[in-house]
């Protein structure tokens, strides 16, 4: 059996359901807004914990690299394990956080994938005492073992990057199936004032928002995780995702508040005879 299918026995391993549920206790006590959002990377523009874990990682890979070279690298070696415990913590964070709003299936491998990483993190400070006990051979051992550790966790997360694609743009694929030329989605009344209205263009959902006479339409499939938008509601000018609640600007589809990262595909726009038609911006055709 390949590891991928090994993974996705985790998948379905239900005793990992209260342990998931505490990982989800603790992403609660992030408040939204800003910091929150920050934590997901919409600042970024994709996800944040991603690339925070290089930080750690780079660090105790470099620190086990110097611990096999020959001389003295003792004090560089132990500097850089120190680095490592310090920058995985506010990686960890961001990673409980996106976890938090992902299904259920995710969340359960999310949580081996914590605990690979748990481990890892408790093997290198223990490290980091043994070298401060100038018990540099139990060091180098215990660090050897974290990488092992850490590395188990970085696969079980390379699944949820892309064999589930958490993080990932789930609408992205879209544009490619949506028509270059204007296609008529309906009449002008046929949509509600102020609320999501759902249009179909060859099978791809449009998500269309009406305010009197001005429309705004977008790819209708939320970027965080692929919910219907047209299900969820508009506040503020913003359209609100029913899953997770994820915020876009009903103007132009950028995000306002995650967990989305990637702003919705938004679609130029056109009222013609009481007929509203929809295509892609100029730039993709």
């Amino acid at each position: 059996m390949r590891l991928g299918e090994r993974v996705r026995e985790i998948e379905r391993d239900e005793r990992l359901d209260p342990a998931a549920s505490v990982l989800q206790r603790l992403a609660d006590n992030v408040p939204e807004g800003r910091l929150r959002d920050l934590l997901h990377g919409v600042q970024l523009g994709h996800p944040l914990h991603p690339l925070s874990v290089q930080v750690p990682l780079g660090a105790w890979l470099s620190a086990v690299v110097l611990d096999l070279l020959p001389g003295d690298h003792r004090r560089s070696a132990h500097a850089l394990v120190n680095a490592g415990l310090v920058f995985a913590l506010p990686s960890s964070v961001s990673g409980i956080v996106d976890l938090a709003d992902q299904h259920e299936r995710q969340k359960r491998v999310g949580v081996a994938h914590a605990a690979a990483n748990g481990l890892g993190y408790v093997l290198f400070g223990a490290s980091s005492a043994a070298r401060a006990a100038d018990r540099h051979g139990w060091g180098r051992a215990l660090a050897m073992a974290g990488l092992g550790a850490v590395a188990v966790g970085g696969s079980l997360g390379g699944h949820l990057a892309y064999y589930r694609a958490s993080g990932a743009n789930s609408a992205d694929y879209l544009v490619d199936l949506f028509p270059e030329d204007w296609s008529d989605i309906g009449t002008l009344d046929g949509f509600p004032e102020g609320e999501p209205g759902r249009a179909e263009v060859d099978g791809t959902e449009v998500v269309v928002v009406r305010s009197g006479t001005t429309v705004h339409a977008a790819l209708g499939t939320c970027t965080h995780a692929g919910a219907p938008l047209a299900e969820g509601a508009v506040a503020d000018g913003c359209l609100r995702c029913p899953w997770h609640g994820s915020e876009f600007r009903v103007e132009d589809g950028s995000v306002v508040h995650g967990p989305a990262t990637a702003g919705l595909e938004h679609l130029e726009t056109s009222v013609v005879d009481g007929r509203v038609l929809v295509r892609l911006p100029a730039s993709h055709a």
